[in-house]
Order: structure tokens, then sequence, then C-alpha cells
């Protein structure tokens, strides 16, 4: 149920407390065992099964309210649940509380020649505060990772989808109370006033640890200029894939419009394809073809509008857009090198990949394209920790401090280092 606040003041004592609350049961996620935190992961799978119906029906509020309000379609595609979709949340749950437990774990150990024995062990970060926009499968998501961690978490949805977290929330919180763990591990913001926002990133009186925003540019642009913790930026994915002139031609059709048209409005979607000069002629042709027969629209430099009548031509900014949409920018770029160089001048460092045979080219697209994620004869669409077998994301970090690339459970902690000695003191 959406909460109403009156005053700037009501919506810093709601968040406030909202921290608090969070801190109290973060102290005792620490703690917990595998065990009870997976227990509660099933029941939540359960729940949301159970809970269906309620979440569909709110899910359809929020899709009328988007179209309502004139959003694209690949908008309303990612704001959109169903019955396969509401099942991928359920089993996401479920695969989290498969995952092994990172917490405890030992990742180095060292003995001194003083006879201190050292060791470096993962460790929860605390509260985590979640900010992202119109996905509902992220408050499962988020919820459940942090959860697994050892984490409480706030999640601040966007508002168009607001009913829908909502519901998906009180099937998270259904399961949490099953498995006897504090309800306030996972909280959401009942409210869309963007002040609440704002209160997050000044940090709700140092409860908050870590912000993770998942959303468009100027969401992140915000969250990095204005938050007082420390920020795992999700940037926008302007993807991109090159066709190398030793590239199988079969294959760059089929990855390409799976890379392109499979979802256009998830952020691993292809935004802007680099082919080779040496195959214009061989691969450029079928390749738009499948992708206007699949209903999208090219806009090209001079060389592919000449050789593709339906191509318009590309502007200067269409090379920095993230369209989200069904839209591509194709440029013909003279080598290998040119292609790089334009990754490094208008990509996002989020995910971008090669279709080629020649395995040296491969390995120096690895080595010199520097995105979180890259692929090789794959679609980029596999940008994702449930296909990475992480269960499930937060988010794709676009960073280079601590977590980079999907944001799964080892990402969500820090680590600790545990000196065990027999009576030494430093001379």
């Amino acid at each position: 149920m959406l909460e109403r606040v009156e005053t700037t003041a009501d919506i810093a004592g709601l968040m406030n407390g909202i921290g608090r609350r969070a801190r109290k049961a973060a102290r005792k996620l620490a703690t917990l065992p595998s065990a009870q935190k997976n227990e509660a992961l099933r029941a939540m799978a359960t729940a949301v099964r159970a809970k269906r119906a309620e979440i569909l029906a709110a899910n359809a509020l929020d899709v009328e309210a988007m179209t309502a309000n004139g959003q694209t379609a690949a908008y309303l595609d990612r704001g959109r649940l169903d019955d396969e979709r509401i099942e991928a949340i359920a089993q996401g749950l479920e695969a989290i509380a498969a995952l092994a437990d990172p917490v405890g774990e030992v990742t180095a150990a060292w003995d001194r020649p003083n006879g201190l024995k050292i060791e470096r062990v993962r460790t929860p970060l605390g509260v985590i505060g979640v900010i992202y926009e119109s996905r509902p499968n992220v408050t499962a998501d988020a919820g459940a990772l942090c959860l697994k961690a050892g984490n409480a978490v706030i999640l601040r949805g966007g508002s168009d989808t607001i009913r829908s977290n909502l519901a998906l929330h009180a099937a998270l919180a259904h399961g949490l109370a099953e498995a006897g763990l504090p309800e306030d591990a996972i909280q959401v913001v009942p409210v869309t006033d963007r002040a609440a926002v704002g209160e997050m990133l000044k940090g709700l009186e140092g409860t908050l640890d870590v912000i993770v925003p998942r959303g468009g540019k100027s969401l992140v642009a915000r969250v990095q200029a204005d938050a007082r913790v420390p920020v795992f930026a999700h940037l926008e994915g302007l993807c991109h894939l090159v066709i190398d002139k030793a590239a199988d031609r079969d294959m760059a059709v089929e990855v390409v419009r799976n890379a392109k048209m499979r979802r256009t409005g998830v952020c691993g979607a292809v935004e802007t394809l680099l082919v080779d000069r040496a195959v214009v002629s061989t691969h450029l042709e079928p390749i738009c073809r499948a992708l206007i027969e699949a209903g999208c629209e090219i806009r090209g430099d001079e060389t592919v509008c000449a050789a593709i009548p339906q191509a318009v031509p590309a502007r200067a900014e269409d090379w920095s857009t993230e369209y989200l949409d069904a839209i591509v920018s194709i440029k013909v770029v003279d080598d290998l090198e040119a292609a790089i160089d334009h990754i490094e001048a208008y990509g996002s460092h989020h995910t971008d990949g090669i279709i080629t045979d020649d395995q040296a080219a491969a390995e120096r697209f690895f080595a010199e394209v520097d995105s979180a994620i890259l692929t090789h004869n794959a679609s980029t669409q596999f940008a994702d920790g449930g296909e990475f077998g992480m269960g499930a994301e937060i988010g794709i970090a676009t960073g280079r401090m601590h977590a980079r690339g999907p944001v799964g459970v080892e990402q969500l902690t820090s680590f600790k280092y545990r000196v065990r000695g027999t009576g030494q003191v430093r001379p």
C-alpha cells in the first residue's frame, strides 16, 4: 500500500526509520546460517507463485498507467509481467538458494615467520540501497541476492511499477517471516516522491553502506554526483558488435538478430554494429535483411545507406544513443583497430562483442576493449547474471572498483582479516 507523506521532513523521517530498521536487521543477517537464508529464499519462491494473481493484477494497473502516459513499447516490455516472467522470478529465487554462501569463505590464508596465521574472509557489506527503474523483477533479484550475501536491502523502484514492486515485496516478506527472519531485511520504499532518493543519497543517517543505481544515464549521473556513500555504478548499455573480416556470415546474421531483437529493452541489447569494410559486399545485406524482417530500423553511415535502401542516415548522436528499442546504428570501419577506436570513443564499458573466426583478432579485441563484459561469437544478450550461473544479478557494474560486470552474491560482500596468534608482540 502506498504511503502518503506531506512534507520533506515526513519523507526524511520515513526514510531514516527504514534505514535504522535495516541496520538492525543487517546485524542479525550477518551471522545467519546458510540453511536459514536458503529456507527463506525457497519460501519466497513459493509465495511468489502463490501470489501470482495479486502480482499480475498490480502489474496490469502499472502497465495501464504507463500506456496512458505514452511510454514506448520497449519501456512497457521492461515493466510488464506475465505468467512466464513470474515463474522465472520464482525459479531465480530458488537458483539463488542453491548457490554457495559467500559469507565466511576464506579467500586467502598464510603464515608469517613470527607464527601469526592470517586469513582473508568474506563478510557482508551491511545495508545496501538499490535504486532502479521500470523492471519489477529487480525487486526479487536484488532482495534475494542481498539476503544470500547476508545484507539488508532498501529497494527504491521506479514510480511506474510501484504497485508491482509492492506486490512482489509482499511475497518476499512472507518468505522471510516463514523462515523466522526479520522482515526488515528487505524493505521497499513505499512512496514515489523523488525526495526519498535524495534521502538515500545522503546515507540515511549513516545506516546505508553502499548504493547500486540501475537505470538510465540521468539516474546514474545523479547518484554518482550526489551520493555520500560508495556507489556500484550500472551505466547504460551502449553495446557494440564488431563484424570482423573473418566473421562467418551465417553466424553473424543469427547472432546480430538475437543480440538486437531478442529483447530490445534490456541493457545487453546491441545498439551499434561495426562492419569491416572487407565483408560489406557479403555480410551487410543479409544482416540488415534479417533485422528489417524482424521489425528493426536501420540507421547507417553513407556506405550502409548506399547498400541498404531501407536505411536512414545516422546522425552524430546515434553513435552515442542507447535506443532500448527496435533501432540499430551501423557503421562501416576500415579494420579492427578502427572498430576498437569507435568503441573507446562512444561505448559505455558495459558489453561489447566480436564475430570472427580469427582467434588472434578475438584475443586482440579481448585485450584492448575495456568493457565489463566481452563476447566472442556470442550474443551480447548473455550479459546477465543468471546466464553467468550467478542465479541473478542486481545489475551490470561498469566501473572499475570492487564490483565489475554482473553484481551477484560474491560482489555483494567485502572482506576482513582474521589474525591468530599465540601471544606475539610487535618489536
